[in-house]
């Protein structure tokens, strides 16, 4: 996972790409023809200083790959942001950036 977090003015913009296969449970495999089993992220949080900002849950339906992005007013330069995530599988994964 990579995090990118900046300052505009006096509101954080914060981007993460997450590196997940993202299945459905939906697909079949084109060389054997069975179903791909579900695997995809269902839980992500933020913290921003130690704080949650984001609390989400997700399903099958988000592609590979997730691009996440949004923006938190009160933070402020040099507040580290923590974003967790947790699969259908139960791996976790973790990454975190200070605020440039």
């Amino acid at each position: 996972m990579k995090i990118r977090a900046s300052m505009a003015g006096d509101v954080a913009e914060i981007k993460a790409l997450m590196n997940h296969v993202m299945e459905t449970g939906l697909r079949k495999d084109a060389k054997t023809g069975e179903i791909v089993p579900a695997h995809h992220i269902t839980n992500v949080t933020a913290t921003v200083g130690g704080k949650v900002v984001l609390d989400a849950q997700w399903g099958g339906g988000i592609s590979k790959n997730p691009y996440l992005a949004f923006k938190v007013k009160g933070a402020k330069a040099g507040d580290k942001v923590v974003i967790e995530t947790l699969d259908n599988k139960g791996e976790k994964d973790s990454a975190e950036a200070d605020i440039g």
